[in-house]
């Protein structure tokens, strides 16, 4: 298992803006994470004295990032990569700072190339689905603006 420090030194999310505890599983099709960010008091996403359940799309966009760093493996820098969408969402729940145990993220990636990831994600708590979608990453999006620029 990969603990915090490992995925903070492998992703560009830093402080409590890293909200991964753990990797728990992962191969090159899928990767799993834990949390417990969501109850933190001090977590950057929360809005008025809460977190809303579509938070969790970070968390899930953080396992994709980490999910990438593990298949750049030991030797290679990983790719940055951005999120540049988000289809068939579906919040369960409203919130999930009020939740009392930890997250569990799980992200497959579905298809790819050398510049785009298409995962699926879902994040649970218990067993229970709180939300689930797909996720288009565009892999060195500022590099390739700036190769096709004329």
């Amino acid at each position: 298992m990969l603990d915090r420090a490992w995925i903070a030194a492998h992703i560009p999310h830093q402080g409590s803006m890293c909200l991964l505890d753990a990797v728990t599983d992962w191969s090159p099709g899928e990767i799993r994470c834990r949390a417990s960010s969501h109850r933190a008091a001090d977590n950057p996403l929360r809005a008025d004295e809460r977190l809303g359940s579509a938070a969790g799309i970070e968390y899930a966009a953080q396992a994709m990032a980490v999910h990438g760093a593990l298949l750049a493996g030991a030797d290679d820098t990983p790719r940055q990569g951005y999120l540049t969408s988000v289809r068939g969402v579906h919040l369960h729940v409203a919130r999930l700072d009020d939740l009392p145990d930890d997250l569990d993220i799980h992200a497959e990636r579905l298809s790819g190339d050398g510049n785009t990831i298409l995962y699926q994600f879902a994040v649970a708590h218990r067993g229970q689905a709180l939300l689930a979608g797909r996720a288009a990453v565009i892999l060195d999006a500022g590099r390739l603006a700036t190769e096709s620029a004329p």
